[in-house]
């Protein structure tokens, strides 16, 4: 199956070995779409490697941009402001629903659910317009700067995630009314791929397919960052972990995300999106043209970009499939002289052939579905 195959989600090939429509053995085949992004990003400047991260998923691209510019703010040791903190959570639990919403719309065309393709796409494209009304881009939005943000929240932002937070929960129900009690739906789903939570914590899986198993992981709760240990949110988890827990588990998650934005939007405060450190952010171009110092500092960032300190950082957070890790080395200069990521797309496909095995040929595809990986990451 694959590499060129709309049910494999990307570029990934799957070598079967079958016994009639019975899966004998099954051998991921990655490496058709290598990037090289963490090698790049050792000869790119601190904010030129923000790029790159949205294309390791883009599906959810801010929750990598946010991850990204959290593992060089803790080089760098500064506390980010109140109200980029708070931004920055809106945007990951929009990004969040972003990905869980192609996951179920193209998981339910897989299993010939067309209609659900519609709602969730429909739902897609206003969180879409959001990443435009403030980015100017849809998918790839480079959205963070170390130390801040892009740009503050446009005006009438903030109402515009008020009206999707208020309205997506309906969306949500009717594909519940669609799927959850669907006998085919169940019929395709249930017992289908099961993965024990042994199993799963000792393959390293993350995110909503751990979850799925049993284990209330989620580094929201577990290390929590951007203040997550404020907001009031329930881990869902499943008990069989079966496809059919997969989707339960990202549903619920879904209507969680909601609940951490409306809480996000109460709190938002005032003051600056930036640091106020010119060694780090852009000043504004008022300042930089008013004052000699600060046209300085805006040069030297501009022709040399930002210094951090030499030493090394683990920075990980919670995207929409799981654990998303960054480790990087600083020399002390302008560049990374070492970036590796952890990509959990890449871990979790290694259950892979233990979780088709015995399964139906057409069982391969719900399984790989259930999973929610993406090869832009795999394939870094």
């Amino acid at each position: 199956m694959g590499p060129q195959h709309p049910a494999t989600h990307g570029v990934l090939r799957l070598v079967l070995q079958l016994d009639g429509e019975r899966v004998v053995r099954c051998s991921p085949h990655i490496g058709y779409l290598h990037t090289g992004f963490e090698k790049t990003c050792e000869y790119r400047e601190w904010n030129q490697c923000v790029p790159y991260t949205d294309r390791m998923d883009y599906l959810a691209p801010m929750l990598y941009n946010i991850g990204y510019a959290g593992a060089v703010e803790a080089l760098l040791d500064v506390e980010i402001t109140e109200r980029c903190r708070v931004v920055r959570v809106i945007l990951g639990e929009l990004n969040r629903i972003l990905g869980h919403l192609l996951w179920l719309g193209t998981t339910a065309i897989d299993i010939g659910a067309f209609s659900v393709f519609l709602y969730t796409f429909q739902e897609r494209e206003r969180i879409y317009n959001l990443h435009e009304a403030y980015t100017g881009g849809r998918i790839t939005t480079s959205v963070t700067r170390v130390g801040g943000m892009m740009a503050d929240l446009p005006v009438g932002w903030t109402a515009a995630v008020r009206d999707f937070a208020a309205t997506f929960p309906e969306t949500l129900d009717e594909v519940e009314r669609l799927l959850s009690r669907n006998a085919i739906w169940q019929g395709r789903t249930m017992d289908i791929g099961l993965l024990s939570a042994d199993r799963a914590v000792s393959y390293g899986v993350t995110g909503p397919t751990l979850r799925a198993s049993g284990v209330a992981y989620d580094v929201r709760k577990a290390r929590p960052y951007l203040g997550y240990e404020e907001y009031d949110f329930d881990v869902p988890v499943g008990t069989a972990g079966d496809v059919y827990d997969r989707y339960l588990v990202r549903v619920e998650e879904m209507r969680q995300s909601v609940r951490i934005i409306e809480q996000a939007l109460n709190r938002l405060p005032g003051g600056p999106i930036n640091i106020d450190d010119y060694r780090i952010v852009l000043p504004p171009k008022g300042e930089a043209m008013g004052s000699i110092d600060t046209m300085i500092s805006h040069f030297k960032l501009v022709m040399e970009g930002v210094r951090v300190p030499a030493g090394e950082t683990w920075y990980s957070i919670e995207s929409s499939k799981g654990e998303l890790g960054f480790g990087i080395i600083s020399d002390g200069g302008t560049k990374p002289v070492r970036c590796r990521f952890r990509g959990p797309s890449f871990i979790n496909i290694a259950s892979l052939p233990e979780l088709v095995k015995g399964e139906l040929v057409a069982d391969v595809v719900a399984i790989n579905a259930s999973l929610d990986v993406v090869l832009g990451e795999i394939d870094r």
